[in-house]
């Protein structure tokens, strides 16, 4: 499996496991000049930043451990993007990680929700 299909493999396993789990999904991939979200959804009048980590091997550490610091700022500025360029937003908001652990044939091993995974500086 390729990095790109890896990634929507692991984007669709995401929105499954939150819409399960009382998120709604708004927007998939949004896309501005600081960076992309994921997802984006809603959970009980928060507005929910999901980052997706995909990984079909452990040989480079977890999907969590690939979180930089860089990463987690780029998310902050592309949320803050993102709240400034909609509007009838809810008020709350904050940036959650999905980490995604696939087999060899592409079945999911492992996924796992971090709310409020990133703090906003």
């Amino acid at each position: 499996m390729n990095r790109k299909n890896l990634g929507a493999t692991g984007e669709k396993l995401a929105k499954d496991f939150l819409k399960k789990r009382g998120y709604r999904i708004r927007e998939a991939n949004f896309r501005c000049r600081h960076g992309e979200i994921d997802i984006v959804a809603q959970k009980k009048g928060c507005l929910v930043f999901v980052e997706v980590r995909t990984k079909s091997s452990a040989a480079f550490g977890t999907p969590e451990e690939s979180m930089t610091a860089a990463k987690k700022e780029k998310l902050v500025t592309t949320a803050l993007s993102y709240i400034n360029s909609h509007e009838k937003l809810p008020a709350q908001w904050r940036i959650d990680f999905v980490g995604v652990e696939l087999d060899q044939k592409g079945k999911a091993t492992r996924i796992e929700l971090i709310e409020n995974a990133v703090e906003a500086q």
